[in-house]
């Protein structure tokens, strides 16, 4: 793990071109709908008139359209069922039960970011993994992951203007590259983060893929020693090319339920532990790859199911739902996207249950 360091991502930017603006709408379009909700009261840029999470809501629908139960985001979906069984490293960094050696049950969803649960698989676009790990003392940790190294803004704020300078042209049906590229001459964290994942291609499916916890948090142990820390899984499928060739409408679900159907697809757990000066309110920001990683566990997951009562489709996978020995740090984006998750849950709670848009079952929809 002591590799040389990343050098740090640069403060400033040159004026954005209408060029560079053009080739970043890709990335932008692929990660714009991520699950990651903002609120800018967290992060004090505006009052709570201005936008709060039911009018942050409000936009993910205007860009995806409304659709009756389902997420706001990461509207297409499907249920997993597993285990985490941990390695007892972890309890050297936090309390939290879930790293004592042993396994504990997991309800996890792999999902394509996105408000409309009916729209075709694409290689780019952004793959996530919710997991809730039920603790034996009755507690519960929740987390939501996403197959980039960084997120592509740094505050709310900044979440929700990339929404806005996204926002396509009726005239066009495509965003406006210079709303776009003048977006980003105020972003240049935005634009550094787009050029980081950039180089990081996805690979072929939901199951060789890394997924990143993106935010930091704080873990204490017994000693009552405070780190912070970020996490991943890392899977122990071998890595494939990104471009295959689609095969149908679900071709990215429809290879994972395959690949299950083999054997359990595993991910090993790893808790990234930071030092002093390394940015905990910025998850645009990749800490350095000399820091020390600890292999806490691995994930097993079994089997997928199509979205039913009772399974992933009616958790929320709130990342500030969290066991003793983990709490938020000071990102500002965690406490967006707690209220933003809560609100999208409120709304698909009270409407009319559509039908999963994916079959992972085999039965005729």
């Amino acid at each position: 793990m002591d590799d040389a360091t990343i050098p740090p991502v640069q403060a400033s930017r040159p004026p954005v071109s209408r060029r560079s603006a053009l080739f970043g709408l890709a990335a932008v379009g692929a990660i714009a709908a991520v699950d990651v909700g903002g609120f800018l009261c967290a992060a004090g840029a505006l009052d709570a008139d201005t936008l709060t999470p039911a009018r942050l809501t409000d936009r993910f629908e205007e860009v995806a359209g409304h659709h009756d139960g389902f997420r706001r985001n990461h509207a297409k979906g499907v249920s997993a069922t597993g285990y985490f069984t941990a390695t007892g490293a972890g309890s050297a960094v936090s309390t939290a039960s879930v790293f004592r050696v042993g396994r504990i049950p997991v309800t996890g969803r792999f999902s394509l970011s996105g408000g409309n649960p009916f729209a075709p698989d694409a290689d780019d676009t952004v793959r996530g993994l919710g997991l809730a790990f039920d603790l034996p003392d009755g507690e519960q940790w929740r987390t939501a992951m996403i197959n980039t190294p960084v997120f592509p803004d740094r505050t709310p704020d900044g979440f929700y203007e990339r929404l806005l300078a996204s926002k396509k042209d009726p005239a066009t049906g495509k965003p406006d590259p210079d709303r776009m590229a003048a977006f980003l001459s105020r972003r240049p964290e935005t634009a550094a983060a787009m050029n980081l994942i950039r180089r990081h291609p996805p690979t072929s499916g939901f199951d060789n893929s890394t997924f990143y916890g993106l935010n930091a948090f704080q873990c204490t142990n017994d000693s009552g020693v405070t780190v912070p820390v970020r996490w991943s899984l890392v899977p122990e499928q071998p890595a494939g090319s990104a471009g295959l060739p689609p095969k149908g409408r679900d071709y990215l679900f429809d290879a994972l339920t395959a690949a299950l159907r083999r054997g359990p697809l595993r991910w090993r757990m790893l808790v990234t532990i930071g030092r002093p000066g390394d940015r905990t309110d910025d998850a645009t920001r990749p800490w350095p790859p000399t820091r020390q990683v600890v292999d806490v566990g691995t994930v097993t997951l079994e089997e997928v199911r199509t979205e039913a009562p009772h399974n992933a489709r009616d958790v929320n996978f709130d990342p500030l739902v969290l066991p003793t020995g983990i709490a938020p740090s000071d990102d500002p984006l965690l406490s967006a996207r707690s209220a933003v998750y809560t609100e999208s849950f409120t709304r698909r709670s009270g409407e009319p249950t559509s039908p999963s848009a994916v079959d992972a079952d085999g039965s005729a929809r």
